[in-house]
């Protein structure tokens, strides 16, 4: 019988959220700050690795180096992950910029000039 909720996703999650707290309040690194917000973490199965996905608020000329703080704090939140949460093994973290955000918000403003458009070519017809 397959599980509904496999534990890599609940570690995942839990992860998630240790990770949103741990650079909100205790990374100290000035090129991170309050601009990070955590979209996703995925696990292997093995839990040797998670693959932690963030979106940045502002320039997005800042996002190499945000994602280059992250990954030389990424020993630093390991080890207090592994303080919070009691896990045989911690798995090693590895940043990624989540593009989803900016190509959904590319997309919607697709569709509403194709609307605009649309309904400017329906309105001109009709008269």
């Amino acid at each position: 019988m397959p599980k509904d909720f496999p534990r890599a996703r609940r570690v995942a999650e839990q992860i998630q959220r240790e990770l949103a707290d741990l650079i909100r309040l205790e990374l100290k690194d000035p090129r991170v700050g309050a601009l990070v917000t955590l979209t996703d973490v995925e696990v292997t199965q093995d839990m040797s690795h998670a693959k932690v996905f963030f979106t940045v608020l502002g320039d997005a000329g800042q996002i190499p180096q945000i994602q280059h703080a992250l990954q030389h704090a990424a020993g630093f939140l390991r080890s207090q992950l592994s303080q919070r949460m009691k896990l045989r093994i911690m798995p090693l973290l590895h940043f990624h910029y989540d593009e989803s955000v900016e190509r959904g918000i590319r997309l919607d403003n697709l569709i509403d000039q194709a609307v605009a458009q649309d309904r400017q070519r329906s309105g001109g017809s009709e008269d």
